[in-house]
């Protein structure tokens, strides 16, 4: 539990993020500035605040993913069930025995509100922001997801967590697009996370190959922490990952349309973004791949109707073609009997 006021940095640190720009086009932080900064802004009744966290853990390092480059690697979090809806439910059960038993009035919220979870789960000594700006637990490691009860009692706070990071820089270094300018600070802009889910554009050039085969998130920084040593698998069901969406085929994603899309990812927070967003994800990671076995995926994505899965194919034809090349050379060279030439083309190859 923490009190309504307990969190009076955030709203500077906040404005500072959205003065570097560091939101990108997430526009609605911007539009939000004074209700997300302080907890009495949303709602000037509340007195307190009481954060729940859910365990969402996954069952071995989602990094092992990124071998396998014919495969999609999804975020942890987007396994199975939207989490807004299960750790919803969940609160107005908790929220609803509290009002029964006090007769207070109480507000809940999930991640859509603008809500500032992390200082706050952090004042209530759930754990701390670490220098990724995820909230870390040492019972849980980085693999929470975060709720709030909005009520006007005046509760008992709890002792805020300190900071256990030290001179520890795992997930700073962990992060392959270099999203962090310094500890504790996020450039959204630069974070696969935002680029594959949040940004409705073509991704920016400079951070295509870094996707790797990253079609749905990141979770580099939170995998890389040190305190995950004590993490847990997810004990609640829906927030298991479902076997088809561990590591899907490429191609078989590629060729999605709308309603099959739809079908495939009905209750999970994928379908937000859309099957042509999704697609642009799958087509990038299928050019990384380097496998010439996806080339039909992606001459399929020629004749999409979306320019956004047109360009995505384009530039994957156009990552795939050295291998392509690579792999008739390699037809040729085995059919040679000189030794001497085929490891002459051993050596050449970048």
């Amino acid at each position: 539990m923490a009190r309504a006021d307990s969190i009076p940095h955030a709203a500077d640190r906040l404005r500072r993020f959205l003065a570097d720009g560091h939101h990108g086009t997430m526009a609605w932080m911007a539009e939000h500035e004074a209700r997300r900064g302080d907890p009495r802004h949303l709602w000037p009744e509340v007195r307190s605040v009481v954060m729940l966290a859910m365990n969402y853990g996954p069952d071995e390092d989602p990094r092992a993913l990124l071998e396998r480059r014919d495969r999609g690697a999804i975020s942890v979090y987007a396994r199975n069930r939207d989490y807004h809806d299960v750790i919803k439910g969940k609160l107005k059960l908790v929220a609803g025995r509290l009002a029964a038993r006090t007769g207070a009035e109480v507000k809940v919220f999930v991640d859509t509100a603008p809500v500032m979870e992390k200082p706050l789960a952090a004042a209530a000594g759930l754990g701390w922001q670490g220098k990724h700006t995820n909230l870390v637990s040492r019972r849980f490691g980085s693999w929470l997801f975060l709720g709030s009860i909005f009520t006007v009692l005046d509760l008992p706070p709890d002792e805020a967590e300190r900071d256990h990071c030290g001179s520890c820089r795992a997930c700073l270094d962990a992060c392959p697009t270099d999203a962090f300018p310094a500890p504790y600070r996020l450039d959204a802009r630069r974070c696969i996370s935002y680029l594959t889910i949040e940004h409705a554009g073509p991704i920016p050039r400079e951070f295509r190959a870094a996707m790797v085969n990253r079609i749905y998130g990141c979770d580099d920084c939170l995998a890389a922490c040190p305190w995950n040593k004590f993490a847990q698998s997810a004990a609640e069901m829906k927030l298991r990952a479902r076997p088809d969406l561990v590591a899907p085929p490429l191609a078989e994603l590629a060729a999605l349309d709308d309603a099959a899309f739809r079908a495939r990812f009905a209750g999970s927070p994928i379908k937000r973004i859309g099957r042509n967003r999704f697609v642009r994800n799958v087509l990038i990671a299928i050019g990384n791949s380097q496998d010439r076995a996806l080339v039909a995926a992606a001459l399929a994505g020629l004749d999409d109707p979306s320019p956004l899965v047109r360009g995505a194919a384009v530039w994957a034809l156009g990552r795939l073609a050295p291998a392509m090349a690579l792999a008739e050379k390699q037809a040729r060279i085995d059919a040679e009997s000189d030794a001497d030439v085929l490891e002459e083309w051993r050596t050449s190859i970048p």
